[in-house]
């Protein structure tokens, strides 16, 4: 089949800062349909146990009483009073998630979720996500990034480097690094122990960059500051005496969630990784799998428990298998996702997530992603099937990078609605 020439345009795509940044986050809500919104940052999705306790307490008291899980390895709580703002501060800060006030919206970090725990990564990423949100938060500078500026620290294996950041550090084997500075193949190769002061200068040339224009992100500036940016980037960096030598690394062509099931290292702990259907998880749900181990939220909502005991693998997995959760292959939801959609959101045009759990059937060969609206808030990246409910029925696409093929509208007839996705999610195209 033929393929148009772009993508399904995220709502973060805009680029004129005159509409201002209206990216929820704690101490900005926002209002939704079904209450106040807010977004809890969590650098790399990686939660302490107080930190897993904290924000179902705030579900709890405070919203909906559910958690939902994000395409960046965030949480939104939902369901909120609108004035709770100051209640909900000061529980989060209380545990440690609200490191900076000035910083809350723009510690936006994605990281490969099972680095240092399955041995297959050139490096672990923690300690550079460490450093990083430090920086970030000691930085009056990076306070004036936009809610919607991504950086990624991939260990490697290529998961995360293929979630579209604006800044992506990449692991490599022995001393040195590479940063990715937008969407292209171009890097700078650098010593790995400057990796995170890399990354934050970066930003800073990027701010310069984007005065001007008012983009919110690398991909949203023009053709000649987008052409210019990565020599600001290699003066900067060499003026802050970090050498950089220009490089090529080829982008991934889609990006590789964990499977689901045990994952097994070098040592003689044990991680699972899990997926959570919708990435909605209600309180049982949550303390099952805070309550297992170390916990890592991934930007596929699902999460990774880590240092399991090799005596509790299997029963661990029998309990989260029997709360609903994705444990191992074959599960109907794997690769089902949708926003939120009717009665949450005023845009949308359906209950898709709703009509996503009536279309489950057999494992599909490729995700399949439910939006209400022509926002497609959250949509996944890579290739995917594209769902959008629309005032003639739910038009059916096949994604693939930045390509589209041609559409199929499909009626709201439920059967032939799924049908009709599970096709799609089975066909093979050239």
């Amino acid at each position: 089949m033929s393929a148009s020439s772009s993508s399904p345009r995220s709502p973060g795509d805009a680029c004129a800062r005159s509409s201002g940044d209206a990216c929820p986050g704690t101490l900005r809500l926002h209002r939704a349909d079904d209450g106040a919104l807010a977004r809890v940052r969590i650098p790399g999705g990686v939660l302490t146990a107080a930190g897993a306790d904290t924000l179902l307490d705030a579900a709890l008291r405070l919203g909906d009483g559910e958690l939902h899980l994000t395409s960046r390895g965030n949480v939104q709580l939902r369901g909120l009073a609108p004035d709770c703002g100051p209640e909900l501060a000061r529980l989060l800060s209380g545990a440690g998630l609200l490191p900076s006030e000035r910083h809350e919206r723009v510690r936006n970090f994605v990281a490969s979720p099972l680095s240092g725990l399955d041995g297959l990564g050139s490096a672990d990423v923690g300690p550079w996500l460490t450093e990083l949100d430090r920086l970030v938060c000691g930085s009056d500078r990076a306070a004036d990034l936009s809610g919607r500026f991504l950086f990624a620290l991939d260990d490697g294996r290529g998961d995360v480097d293929a979630l579209g950041a604006d800044l992506a550090l990449l692991a490599r084997t022995g001393e040195t690094a590479l940063l990715r500075v937008g969407p292209t193949d171009a890097v700078l190769r650098l010593p790995a122990d400057d990796g995170p002061r890399a990354a934050l200068l970066a930003a800073g040339a990027f701010l310069d960059a984007a005065r001007p224009t008012g983009a919110w992100r690398v991909k949203d500036l023009p053709d000649d500051e987008a052409s210019a940016l990565s020599g600001a980037v290699v003066r900067r960096l060499r003026d802050a005496g970090i050498p950089a030598a220009p490089d090529r690394h080829s982008r991934p062509s889609g990006a590789r969630p964990p499977a689901p099931g045990p994952v097994r290292g070098r040592g003689h702990e044990v991680a699972l990784s899990v997926g959570v259907p919708l990435g909605r998880l209600d309180r049982e749900q949550w303390r099952l799998l805070s309550g297992s181990g170390e916990l890592r939220l991934t930007p596929w909502r699902g999460a990774v428990v880590s240092r399991v005991v090799p005596e509790r693998v299997d029963g661990l997995l029998g309990a989260l298998s029997g709360a609903g959760l994705i444990v191992g292959p074959g599960s109907a939801w794997a690769g089902v996702g949708a926003c939120i959609g009717q009665p949450g959101c005023a845009k949308s045009l359906a209950d898709v997530r709703a009509q996503a759990g009536a279309a489950v059937g057999p494992a599909g060969r490729l995700p399949v992603y439910w939006s209400g609206c022509e926002r497609r808030c959250g949509h996944p990246h890579g290739e995917w099937i594209d769902v959008v409910a629309t005032p003639a029925g739910h038009r059916i696409s096949h994604v693939r990078g930045d390509r589209t093929t041609p559409a199929a509208t499909v009626r709201d007839d439920p059967a032939a609605l799924a049908a009709a996705v599970a096709a799609a999610r089975d066909a093979r195209t050239a």
